[in-house]
């Protein structure tokens, strides 16, 4: 198990979370960072839950972004949210991805979370693993659809 320095994401991890994600997924997604970002950077009213992994040189390797929802849904503790995690591809089976999680419900429980929630595509087996494997289980709510 590689040991990585967890730290709170600054707006100067921008360029490294969506290289990652980019690795990950295929995919670019610049525009959703710069959503992510905006609120991380911008916002007063945010409270700071994301989180990046680096090397001891100080290259990124991984991130964990969240909210702190209060209240949502008639929700009446306070609930997060885990919506997106990456492991660069040469560092993933090292256990990366569990100290972000770590280190993110670390810092969620000393804001006083009781719950944290991520969302998951059904038909994928491998992310549904690694949640289990990090304590994740199925809930008591269900996330409804309507086709327009």
């Amino acid at each position: 198990m590689r040991t990585m320095k967890i730290r709170l994401m600054k707006a100067e991890d921008f360029d490294a979370v969506v290289r990652i994600d980019k690795e990950v997924l295929n995919v670019s997604r610049p525009q959703y960072y710069e959503q992510k970002f905006s609120k991380l950077v911008h916002s007063k009213d945010y409270v700071p839950t994301s989180f990046v992994a680096e090397t001891e040189d100080g290259k990124v390797v991984g991130f964990v972004m969240g909210e702190l929802y209060i209240g949502d849904y008639g929700i009446s503790q306070e609930v997060g949210t885990l919506d997106t995690i990456g492991v660069d591809p040469s560092y993933q089976h090292q256990h990366i991805g569990e100290q972000l999680i770590n280190a993110f419900m670390d810092h969620l429980r000393t804001l006083g979370v009781r719950f944290v929630n991520t969302l998951v595509d059904w038909n994928d087996s491998k992310l549904i693993r690694f949640f289990s494997a990090n304590k994740f289980s199925p809930s008591k709510t269900i996330n409804l659809i309507r086709n327009l």
